[in-house]
């Protein structure tokens, strides 16, 4: 089977994820924005599918696999709410003007998360149509995890390894450097996985196209004032709608995808002919 240590790197991404959320989330006594929670659960939930989807197939527990594989169905759309919660959090803090940070930074993390949404949508997607082909369709899964990574990481060089931060900006456009660096060094890793297998390659290609527009978006988003605006408008949409159009795309994806994957039906009138 493909990425017989795929569920290492999984792994890896969560042990980062633990290590960059710790102090603002895991230890943290005071109550959370429902937001937090529904993410948290929902993207921790994930990794942990992906982990246990690697193992099972590697060690040949394919009924396992398949049965992970129909929970996806239920899991992704919760996922992409998880996604959609975090957006009207940043939204309604940029339009309640809550601090200085939020007013420069937070438009930058709403359309960072929703490039992520876009991307998760685009791998889960092929991950469904190309399931017949193994090294596809496991490349789409395994890639959803670096669409993030540069949340947690970016968080861990702000804390861990700061001299990883070569760019050096001041205020709030440090954390946009720590960002950009996270996804450059996703970039990199994707790009050698796509070297040593080029003809299955497209998924770390196209992770490659969304690490690389989230990093430059974002950081230069502080710099293109019309996205205040539009970031604030957003922010007036009730979140019940919002939320509901996210599990919506969830679903709609989940659904085109596995019928894109399934075998063509044979032609009644082809087959009397033969």
């Amino acid at each position: 089977m493909p990425y017989r240590y795929g569920h290492y790197f999984v792994g890896f991404v969560l042990a980062i994820t633990l290590a960059g959320f710790w102090a603002s989330y895991f230890a943290m006594a005071e109550p959370m924005p429902a937001a937090f929670h529904i993410h948290a659960v929902t993207a921790l939930a994930w990794l942990a599918f992906l982990v246990v989807q690697s193992v099972a197939i590697h060690r040949k527990h394919n009924a396992l696999h398949r049965s992970l594989g129909q929970a996806s169905f239920l899991l992704f759309p919760l996922l992409m709410v998880g996604f959609v919660a975090i957006i009207n959090l940043s939204a309604a803090r940029y339009v309640a003007a809550e601090s200085d940070f939020i007013m420069v930074a937070g438009p930058s993390f709403g359309i960072g998360m929703v490039i992520a949404l876009a991307a998760y949508l685009t791998l889960f997607y092929n991950a469904l149509k190309h399931r017949r082909k193994i090294k596809l369709h496991a490349g789409y899964l395994l890639a959803t995890p670096l669409i993030l990574f540069e949340s947690p990481f970016s968080r861990v060089i702000d804390r861990f390894i700061p001299w990883l931060n070569v760019i050096g900006s001041e205020g709030p456009r440090a954390v946009m450097d720590t960002i950009l660096i996270s996804d450059v060094l996703v970039a990199a890793f994707a790009f050698s996985l796509y070297l040593r297998d080029r003809a299955n390659g497209a998924p770390w290609m196209v992770t490659i196209f969304f690490v690389l527009l989230q990093a430059v978006i974002m950081w230069f988003a502080p710099d293109m004032p019309f996205l205040g605006p539009l970031f604030e408008a957003y922010g007036r949409i009730p979140g019940s709608v919002t939320m509901a159009a996210g599990a919506l795309a969830g679903i709609a994806v989940t659904y085109f995808g596995w019928v894109a994957g399934s075998h063509p039906k044979s032609n009644p009138a082809v087959a009397d002919a033969g």
